[in-house]
């Protein structure tokens, strides 16, 4: 039964036999002394054998017990000693953050502020930022290859928390400079129903709709091409775009990466949202310090 012995039962002991009185032991360790010699008689029948004599008016260790006090400080201190460290190691915040990013405008105008001030206040810590695959942008914040994303919302997915909003972005389809729509000063959302946008799969389902949604507010139904794995990156879509064989609703600062194309508001459509996104629980103290430095660069906005 020794394997079942608990830590606390070794360290009452360890107490015990410094104190050898049971008034003092209970005091010291904010217990009570039955509850002392409770645990005192389980740990004795987990070992096999007698480590205190009781009297009324004293308390004397048994040989075994003095054999087993003798071995189990210096052991217990070793132990404490490689807990502390590991504690202080848990605790540190040192080392590289991995910072995975949906698309470049998700990440907002405050994403560098964010991550310079936390590399400023945290000197032992970087952060490596990560372009996420546009066929599966979750699966390896899932696999614990990131640590956090930026990514559009909305996002409803029990194993994820969606944090800080970064940005609030006016919609915009983005389209061949050649485009029947191109030299529009906007588009209704209704209109998307008259093109063919993109369609991903492995999407969560309400982030889908939201940036590429399979209907029109009204109803009418949206056609959304299949495009092959491997060709979903940015640029990619960005390709298919500017040869006319598709139209792709995004935000206006999308412009800035998705090269020569026409970007034309879209009204009726609510602005998109992003968000810092992580895996539950958030145990990395890299991680909450990052959370805590966005959290005060965004309110100071």
């Amino acid at each position: 039964m020794w394997k079942t012995v608990e830590l606390r039962e070794l360290r009452l002991f360890l107490t015990l036999a410094e104190e050898l009185h049971f008034g003092r032991t209970a005091e010291k360790l904010r217990l009570t002394p039955s509850r002392v010699s409770q645990s005192l008689r389980a740990l004795e029948q987990k070992l096999g054998a007698q480590l205190v004599h009781r009297t009324s008016r004293r308390v004397k260790l048994t040989s075994f017990g003095e054999q087993l006090r003798r071995e189990l400080g210096p052991a217990l201190e070793q132990l404490d000693g490689v807990l502390d460290r590991a504690h202080a190691a848990a605790r540190s915040v040192e080392g590289t953050l991995r910072l995975g990013i949906f698309s470049a405008p998700a990440g907002g105008p405050h994403l560098v502020e964010i991550t310079r001030a936390f590399e400023a206040l945290h000197t032992s810590s970087t952060v490596e930022v990560v372009q996420m695959s546009w066929d599966d942008p979750f699966e390896r914040l899932r696999e614990g290859e990131i640590d956090l994303m930026a990514t559009w919302l909305p996002l409803d997915q029990p194993d994820l928390v969606v944090g800080p909003v970064l940005t609030e972005q006016p919609r915009a389809l983005a389209l061949a400079q050649d485009h029947p729509l191109a030299d529009r000063d906007s588009v209704d959302v209704e209109e998307l129903a008259d093109h063919r946008l993109l369609r991903f799969d492995n999407w969560p389902k309400e982030l889908h709709e939201a940036i590429v949604p399979s209907q029109t507010p009204c109803g009418r139904p949206i056609e959304r091409l299949r495009i092959p794995v491997g060709e979903r990156s940015v640029s990619d879509v960005a390709v298919r775009v500017a040869r006319g064989e598709i139209a792709y609703p995004t935000v206006a600062s999308a412009a800035s990466y998705m090269g020569d194309l026409s970007f034309i508001p879209i009204t009726g459509m609510p602005e998109l949202r992003s968000a810092l996104v992580w895996r539950r629980p958030a145990r990395d103290p890299k991680l909450r310090a990052f959370l805590a430095v966005a959290r005060d660069v965004l309110a100071s906005d």
